[in-house]
């Protein structure tokens, strides 16, 4: 498994400067956007990540990477465990589409 160590020198060798933020079990956040790009990676427990106008959800456990383009509305549920993610914000247009990348291969 990939250290949050090595997740975190990994977003800084792509140019980007990422911070972290926890949340406790079962926490939740209501569907809103952002006017910036959005790149987020779990480096502990689990979280779903919900893509209302696209009527989607993605799960991300450690390792996983979900790029958000600015404007795209999402909500969001942690797991059982709780979880820890490494955040960064980059200008909006910089990211062209949503994706997803598990365990670690991006």
């Amino acid at each position: 498994m990939t250290t949050r160590g090595e997740l975190e020198a990994r977003l800084r060798e792509e140019g980007l400067d990422a911070g972290a933020w926890s949340n406790g079990p079962h926490d939740r956040y209501a569907a809103h956007d952002h006017g910036y790009d959005k790149v987020l990676v779990c480096a502990s427990g689990s979280i779903r990540f919900g893509l209302p106008a696209r009527g989607e959800a993605v799960d991300l456990a450690p390792g996983d990477r979900l790029d958000l383009p600015a404007g795209t509305a999402h909500d969001a549920l942690v797991g059982a465990d709780g979880v820890t993610c490494l955040e960064a914000h980059v200008p909006a247009g910089t990211l062209p589409v949503v994706r997803h990348t598990r365990d670690g291969g991006w």
